[in-house]
C-alpha cells in the first residue's frame, strides 16, 4: 500500500492522495475504528465506499493519527482533538486529505465526466465559459470550478450557501493551477487560495483560508 501523491502546500499544510488498489481486507489490516466509524462503515452497501473510507485511515496514519483521533461535527464536519484542521474526500478510486496546523481547509477529488455540463448553470455563470476551445477543456475547467466550491464549502460548512450566489472562484489558465475565490454570506466576507491538479481523468482541488 502506498500514497498516490503528496503535496507540500506551503508550511504547516500538506495534501495527500490516495490510489485505491487494495482489497476491503488489505485495507483492514490494522484499523480501529471508533463505534461510530464502525457503524458508519458497516452501513456502507458499496465495497468500493467501504475501501475508499478505509483508506482514509490510512492516510490518517501517515499523518499521526488514528481514527480516534477524529470527530465529526452536527454539520458533519471532520475534526482532529488536537486542534489541527482537517478536509477529507473520495471519488471512485481515489481519496485524499488536507492538513493543516493553524489555516483552515478543504479538499475535493472528482472524476472528470460530462455530467458536470448538465448542472453547471447551477453553480456558475455559463457566460463565462464561452471561449473554451472544446467540451473537453470545457468539462475540464467546470470540474475545477465544482471542485474549489465543494472544498470552500467543507471549510465554511453553513447551511444555505449558494454555490451560484455566495462563492466565487475567480477566473484562471489551466497553466496556472492556482486561483483565488470569495465568500460573501449573510454580510461575511473571506477570501481563499484555491490549487488544482488533474490525474488519470480525475481533478483535486483544495482551499486554504487566507489570514
Amino acid at each position: 500500500m502506498a500514497i498516490y501523491k503528496t503535496i507540500t502546500v506551503r508550511p504547516g499544510v500538506v495534501v495527500h492522495i490516495w490510489k485505491i488498489e487494495e482489497t476491503e481486507d488489505e485495507l483492514s489490516k490494522d484499523i480501529v475504528l471508533t463505534p461510530h466509524c464502525q457503524k458508519r462503515l458497516n452501513g456502507m452497501k458499496s465495497e468500493l465506499h467501504r475501501r475508499g473510507f478505509l483508506s482514509i485511515r490510512h492516510l490518517l496514519a501517515v499523518v499521526g493519527y488514528t481514527d480516534h483521533d477524529l470527530y465529526y461535527d452536527e454539520a458533519g464536519k471532520p475534526h482532529l482533538k488536537d486542534g489541527r484542521h482537517i478536509s477529507i474526500t473520495h471519488s471512485h478510486e481515489f481519496t485524499g486529505i488536507i492538513v493543516a496546523d493553524f489555516d483552515e481547509v478543504g479538499i475535493d477529488i472528482e472524476m472528470q465526466r460530462d455530467k458536470i455540463l448538465r448542472i453547471a448553470n447551477k453553480f456558475t455563470p455559463l457566460e463565462e465559459y464561452k471561449t473554451l476551445a472544446n467540451s473537453d477543456a470545457i468539462i475540464r475547467k467546470l470540474t475545477i470550478v465544482w471542485g474549489a466550491k465543494e472544498s470552500l464549502y467543507k471549510i465554511y460548512a453553513k447551511h444555505g450557501l449558494s454555490f451560484l450566489h455566495h462563492v466565487d472562484v475567480k477566473d484562471f489558465s489551466f497553466s496556472d493551477s492556482k486561483t483565488t475565490a470569495e465568500i460573501l454570506y449573510h454580510g461575511d466576507q473571506s477570501f481563499y487560495d484555491i490549487n488544482f491538479l488533474e490525474f488519470e481523468d480525475y481533478t483535486c482541488v483544495y482551499a486554504v483560508k487566507q489570514a
